[in-house]
């Protein structure tokens, strides 16, 4: 052994040739904290100095590395440009004196290679890697650009356009893929890796392999004409610019810095790259995705700690099957819990093994599951009219309609049906856990399990705590929905619980908006260049009219302050029958386009609806529309949070994230007050105090203002 420490170790193999490997100790996985990077450091040293034939770097966990360690990239990013670039600077030193080494090297990649694993790893002559390893650069995910080499190594070795591929998309890449494509030399069994790495260090011996050719031309300019290059480069930056969108600048800041490098030695491109990458860092948006990235972090731990008081799960069922039954069974089935899906209808049944079929063949398809996969997901839902079997499964969902009488007379038949030990959850999005629970003998064993639509593309589902419901309740759930490949967050019961709860008070300002004379399409654009997928007219037509209506009266009988006090807009087009997508009329106008999907057009029958519910027509700049809708969301979120709806303002943020769909570059609607400093944001807040109690700040919000404190500490 010629180097030790905690994070990696040097030994000198039979051959002569140093082998380097990262086991960080205290840690599951290789990641490039500050510890292992001064061990690297180090150990590069003693390689300069030492009598060796070549290099191989390897993991001695199941994985190589994960990346830079993202804990440390906020107060790093806090410390400003200088220090930033200092630590750039130092950190691509360590990686070009590897490059840089005497003998030829070789990486060993078992498992996962991301950002600065895969950095590290382009740094050498030569990558071998398992079959099941998965390789790339997800910086752009956090905001930024590869910062150790990634946009300048990553097109000599590929070419200019898959490297444009790999970087702007931050997309993991597999084995067969990488090495399809040059980033990868060869693919072997797990145990052949390390013999795999030493033949090709010999084969350089033996000058059948040119490492030093590699090498050249790794760190000179890209062998591409000026017209080769226009086309490479110029082709991707339109394109990356128009999937990522104006505010997420990362993947297209990427590719112009490759494009400026690409006539640069290394040096050159490097200071490039230093230069993207401080500018990037120091972005707002960064920010607020690097905690994005904790905050997704953080729920999996808070999920974590639930599993050892939960029940095993082998087997469910869901009542009530069509598009959302149908969509909960898929879900469960396709990650591995057998399921019953259970209807009073043949037409519910055959609505809901229609939904799971034609999910099915949409994976199939892109090809992430084969025939017999299907066919294995396909058996283990087992649709059925009757309750046979009922009794033997460990967790039911009820998903019948939103109705409470009818949910309670569902609850209290199942009760009697399911083993005592079993769970009951019901998905409902706005009706009383507290209160679905008087129908049941058992209510410590009745929580709310609130999926959102459709359910296997929304991520979020919230788990709601009743009165009674159990602790075990609560973590077989939480457990149930991790399985089914979810995130749970637990809310504790109220009208709307989380989501619901802070959506209707921004459809409030937005039927306040229109009804003091603001055109609805002007609203939808504003707030979609704000950042959400979709403005709230659109939204609406897409939840559908018909559910906004009945969850509108909902929580303003929960909520006085959520009472508009007119007739809206939304009440006019449910009057009509104009339910949205599903009717094919509402704010706008559906027709299916070449796939069968929606497609929105502008709506005349709905001019003389919106004069009708306009107490004067009136010019809005963006910008008062913004306030007033983002105010009245932002507000509802805070009070949520104040009244222990949630415990921490990470999962109130998340939940509109993940649920909602609100703009993750702005880091959720707390980070957002945070972000304009919460005594700014009062005064703002009041400038609208006359339209009512949703924009009047809490006396905790402006105590924190005034002391100048913010949610995320």
């Amino acid at each position: 052994m010629i180097y030790t420490g905690k994070a990696l170790s040097v030994d000198v193999l039979p051959s002569g040739t140093a082998h380097l490997v990262f086991d960080l100790q205290d840690s599951s996985v290789n990641k490039f904290d500050q510890k292992t990077l001064g061990e690297l450091k180090a150990a590069v040293a003693v390689l300069q100095a030492a009598d060796i034939s070549g290099l191989i770097i390897s993991s001695a966990k199941s994985t190589f590395i994960v990346g830079a360690d993202i804990t440390e990239f906020a107060a790093k990013f806090d410390e400003g440009e200088q220090k930033i670039l200092e630590w750039l600077e130092e950190v691509n030193k360590i990686f070009s004196d590897i490059e840089d080494l005497p003998v030829p090297s070789v990486t060993a990649i078992n498992g996962i290679a991301l950002g600065g694993g895969m950095e590290v790893a382009i740094s050498t002559d030569y990558r071998v890697a398992t079959e099941n390893a998965v390789l790339g650069f997800p910086e752009v995910k956090l905001g930024i650009l590869p910062g150790f080499g990634g946009t300048v190594r990553m097109p000599r070795l590929i070419g200019a356009d898959n490297a444009n591929l790999w970087i702007s998309s931050g997309s993991h890449i597999k084995a067969k893929q990488a090495f399809a494509e040059g980033a990868l030399d060869a693919i072997v069994n797990d145990d052949l890796l390390i013999d795999a790495a030493e033949k090709i260090i010999e084969q350089c011996h033996q000058g059948k392999l040119d490492y030093k050719e590699i090498r050249s031309r790794k760190k000179s300019p890209l062998t591409l004409t000026p017209i080769e290059l226009n086309v490479a480069y110029e082709t991707a930056i339109g394109m990356v610019a128009a999937k990522a969108g104006a505010n997420y600048p990362a993947p297209v800041t990427a590719v112009k810095t490759m494009f400026k490098a690409a006539t640069l030695d290394r040096a050159g491109a490097l200071q490039l790259e230093h230069q993207s990458f401080m500018k990037l860092a120091s972005s707002e948006t960064a920010a607020n995705l690097v905690q994005m990235f904790l905050n997704d972090q953080f729920l999996g731990g808070k999920a974590k700690k639930q599993f050892a008081k939960a029940n095993n799960i082998t087997s469910a069922a869901v009542l009530g099957a069509g598009i959302m039954g149908g969509g909960i069974a898929y879900q469960s089935a396709l990650k591995g819990t057998p399921i019953l899906m259970k209807d009073i209808s043949q037409e519910g049944i055959d609505l809901g093994m229609s939904e799971v079929k034609k999910l099915l063949g949409k994976k199939m398809a892109r090809g992430k599951i084969d025939s017999e996969k299907m066919f294995s997901i396909l058996s283990s839902i087992k649709p059925t009219l009757s309750y046979d079997g009922i009794d033997k499964v460990d967790i039911v969902v009820e998903a019948v309609i939103e109705n409470p009488s009818i949910k309670k007379a569902v609850l209290s038949e199942l009760e009697g049906l399911v083993n005592e030990n079993a769970i009951i959850a019901s998905n409902t999005s706005t009706i009383s856990i507290d209160e679905l629970a008087t129908a049941l003998e058992r209510p410590e064993k009745f929580c709310g399990m609130h999926f959102f639509n459709p359910v296997p593309v929304m991520p979020l589902v919230e788990i709601i705590r009743g009165e009674h419901s159990s602790d075990e309740t609560i973590a077989t759930t939480v457990a149930l929905a991790k399985k089914m490949g979810k995130t749970p967050i637990v809310v504790n019961n109220c009208p709307g619980f989380l989501v619901n709860r802070i959506l209707f008070p921004y459809f409030g300002a937005f039927s306040r908006l229109i009804h003091d004379g603001a055109d609805f399409k002007q609203i939808d654009k504003a707030m979609e260049k704000f950042g959400w997928p979709m403005g709230p007219a659109y939204l609406l037509d897409v939840v559908g009219l018909d559910t906004a209506f009945h969850c509108q009266d909902v929580m303003a009988e929960g909520f006085e302050r959520m009472s508009l006090g007119f007739e809206s807009l939304i009440d006019k087009l449910y009057e009509q029958k104009s339910l949205g997508q599903k009717t094919g009329s509402g704010f706008y106008l559906y027709e299916p386009d070449k796939r069968g999907k929606p497609r929105k057009l502008h709506n005349p029958a709905i001019e003389s609806l919106v004069a009708s519910s306009q107490v004067q027509e009136k010019e809005f700049e963006d910008q008062e529309i913004v306030e007033r809708m983002m105010v009245a969301l932002c507000l509802e979120t805070a009070r949520c949070l104040e009244d222990g709806i949630v415990e921490t303002a990470i999962e109130a943020d998340m939940g509109l994230i993940l649920g909602l769909g609100y703009p993750p570059f702005r880091g959720g609607a707390l980070r957002y007050a945070d972000s304009i400093g919460l005594s700014k944001f009062c005064d703002i807040a009041d400038k609208y105090a006359d339209l009512g109690a949703i924009y009047h700040p809490t006396d905790t919000m402006r105590a924190m203002a005034a002391k100048n404190e913010t949610y995320y500490k």
